[in-house]
């Protein structure tokens, strides 16, 4: 563990989840893979495409409205929706394919578990201070088995985008009704999630679960008041 900042007293604690709490880019390529291959089963004519097709779907909706990179389910809703409709699709068959494909992904996308260790360390900590998720992504807590941890979850939408716009730190400090200066943000990356909770007051302190940590390879060099190498040192600094 290495201190950059004093630390002010914790009261309440904010998660990041993807790449935090467990590695989640095979999580997703394991979802889209199976979504795929739903598609091809379920919809045979989903196999005249390729993966180019969906992305220039998602492409055309994102430049029509770039607002959407901070919805990647309503974007990913409406790329199934105009693909579909590019495959002939209409009427009842066309929402239902979309529903389907939609929740089959979604399903997939929070079909994992997490090692024993973090739900000890979760559950030890929610035993102490309040905790809340702030999350770009849209795992679901009650899915992975999570959500008893935490009193909040906010997801980033277009009426709260992406970190690290600080307006989920705001509306999370807002639900502790806790200083924000009273409030440590655990993420692992330093623009989004350390810049952005700097921005709203928070302390931070740098996790990465997916990769090696070394500040020389962050494409953002900001310091957090605290960088860990394990999350169980979290223990020792609340």
């Amino acid at each position: 563990m290495i201190y950059y900042k004093k630390l002010k007293p914790i009261q309440a604690i904010t998660f990041d989840l993807d790449d935090t709490l467990y590695e989640n880019t095979s999580v997703i390529v394991k979802a889209e893979h199976s979504l795929i291959e739903f598609m091809h089963n379920q919809y045979p004519v989903t196999k005249d495409v390729n993966k180019d097709f969906w992305r220039s779907q998602q492409k055309a909706h994102f430049l029509a409205n770039p607002s959407l990179k901070n919805d990647m389910g309503e974007l990913r809703r409406l790329s199934l929706e105009s693909g579909f409709l590019a495959l002939g699709f209409s009427g009842d068959n066309l929402g239902v394919a979309i529903k389907r494909c939609f929740e089959h992904f979604y399903f997939q996308r929070s079909n994992f578990s997490l090692h024993k260790d973090i739900h000890s360390l979760l559950k030890s900590l929610s035993d102490r201070l309040p905790l809340v998720a702030i999350t770009n992504g849209n795992v679901n807590l009650q899915q992975i088995g999570l959500d008893g941890y935490f009193s909040a979850c906010f997801q980033a939408s277009v009426e709260l985008p992406m970190k690290p716009n600080k307006a989920m730190f705001v509306a999370a400090q807002a639900h502790l009704n806790i200083p924000p200066e009273n409030i440590l943000h655990v993420g692992d990356n330093l623009q989004k999630d350390i810049y952005g909770a700097l921005k709203a007051g928070y302390q931070t302190a740098w996790y990465a679960e997916d990769r090696e940590m070394n500040m020389l390879n962050e494409k953002t060099h900001v310091l957090p008041h605290v960088q860990l190498s394990q999350l169980t040192q979290l223990l020792a600094i609340v």
